[in-house]
Parts: structure tokens; sequence; C-alpha cells
């Protein structure tokens, strides 16, 4: 199972971006077996765009075939778009891998709806 992480960077030890759409990257961790076996990092090229950051960010997250984000917050458009897509949200903060070491627990909480 593949699942994105809002990152303020690169490394598993970078906290949890606070917003989903205008965060400095994304990890995709690839959970198999309650571990993580492998990690993309990819920047996020839209963060700085005027408009529709978050909707672009959740069609790129889609395109990697993830189905759980784990984000500090996410806006009502993003949200749509990762919805249509069965991509599940959950919220998280602190350090990457702790919020996905709490989720492989499951003990992270999940966004339902605004």
């Amino acid at each position: 199972m593949k699942i994105a992480v809002s990152s303020t960077g690169e490394s598993l030890k970078s906290k949890v971006a606070e917003v989903f759409g205008r965060c400095p990257f994304f990890i995709i961790a690839e959970i198999e077996y309650n571990k993580i076996a492998r990690k993309e990092v990819i920047k996020n090229a839209v963060a700085n765009q005027i408009g529709g950051a978050g909707i672009a960010a959740a069609q790129a997250i889609a395109e990697k075939n993830v189905r759980a984000v784990i984000t500090g917050n996410v806006g009502p458009r993003a949200l749509d778009v990762l919805k249509q897509f069965n991509i599940e949200i959950y919220y998280g903060n602190g350090k990457v891998e702790k919020v996905l070491q709490k989720f492989m627990e499951k003990k992270l909480k999940k966004i339902e709806n605004r």
C-alpha cells in the first residue's frame, strides 16, 4: 500500500507539513508487512502556484497510485479530488516516520469532511 505524507523535507525525520497543497515535498512510502519497504520523495511542483495548488497536488498524488494521504490540513477542493480517487485522508503531525508508524498501528484520525 502506498501512502503519501505532506512533508517539510526529504527525510523520514522531516516534519509533516501543515498544509497539503502547499507542502514542499511529498514522501511516498510503500508499506509491506507493516514496514516501510520503499520510499520516494517528490518535490511539490505546485506549492507556489497562485491558485488551485491543492487540486493539482491531489491529482499528482493520485497519479502515483497512492491509497492514503497523511497531512496536517487539506482544503475542501483538494479533499474532494482525493475522495474522487478513493484516497483516504488522515490527520498527522510530528515527524514523518512517527506518523507512518501510527498509521500502521491504526492510530491516526481520519479526515472525513469539512
